[in-house]
């Protein structure tokens, strides 16, 4: 098992948002066959309706994630669905907090510590647990204190042997569509800060084994796709090695996604 030197287990992650066609399914299973021999997690969110299509024609060293899901197992929530299915049908992996799911959908923090402690208490399915700030917020000077809200808010319902089900994808929302593009440097120093703001409220070892990595959102469903997400910082396989090469950054939900697997590697 490939590990940074930090002992953090590399993870590469790819959330397919509403797209889907067979052409898509052939090309991301082409990519990621590319992608056996390296030694990093690799975790894949298709659309719902299309999860068992990709586990039935997947890589078996590919891992499943929900996009979402509801905080509880069953009853009256028209068009959600629980934790328990998403295990039933195959997945090992659920993100919450997304940023379209806090912008468009309007989840807030509240919300999020539900769905949190419903999915690490009553299943054993592990977190993606996004945050970051938006533009506007990142131009008032308020990075830290938003990114630090929102990880408090997921803390708030982590006990201290369930931190390794989770991975904080910091995403920064101010970096999507605008033309300004997060440098490492700049993505280290949120990274950094967040991980002694999760030892202060944990402890050392907890924050030295919690995965941060950065995060992006998929876009892509044409001719040319081989990349999973329109990335929030502009990173892709000629850039990514640099930001991989940060002591805090373990990982990344982006695209053109057999480069930046290699990207910790050598």
């Amino acid at each position: 098992m490939k590990t940074n030197s930090n002992g953090r287990r590399f993870f590469v992650g790819g959330n397919w948002k509403m797209n889907y066609s067979k052409l898509l399914l052939e090309r991301i299973n082409d990519t990621l066959r590319k992608t056996k021999d390296i030694d990093v997690d690799i975790v894949c969110a298709p659309p719902i309706l299309f999860i068992r299509d990709f586990i039935l024609s997947k890589p078996s060293h590919v891992q499943v994630a929900g996009q979402n899901c509801y905080h509880a197992k069953e009853g009256a929530f028209t068009g959600e669905i629980s934790p328990e299915m998403l295990k039933e049908i195959g997945c090992t992996w659920v993100i919450l907090g997304h940023s379209e799911r806090r912008t468009l959908f309007h989840e807030n923090d509240e919300l999020l510590k539900k769905k949190i402690d419903y999915v690490l208490n009553k299943t054993d399915i592990n977190v993606i647990a996004c945050i970051g700030e938006t533009l506007q917020e990142r131009e008032s000077g308020k990075t830290n204190e938003i990114v630090e809200r929102q990880v408090r808010a997921y803390q708030e319902k982590i006990s201290n042997d369930q931190y390794n089900r989770v991975v904080i994808a910091y995403e920064p929302v101010w970096a999507i569509g605008t033309g300004k593009v997060a440098t490492p440097q700049q993505v280290q120093e949120v990274h950094e800060r967040l991980r002694k703001f999760i030892e202060k409220n944990t402890n050392s070892d907890i924050a030295k084994k919690i995965r941060i990595i950065y995060g992006g959102i998929c876009l892509l469903l044409n001719k040319f796709i081989l990349i999973f997400n329109e990335y929030t910082g502009s990173v892709n396989g000629s850039n990514c090695k640099e930001l991989a090469q940060q002591p805090d950054i373990d990982g990344f939900l982006v695209g053109e996604f057999e480069q930046i697997c290699k990207a910790r590697q050598n």
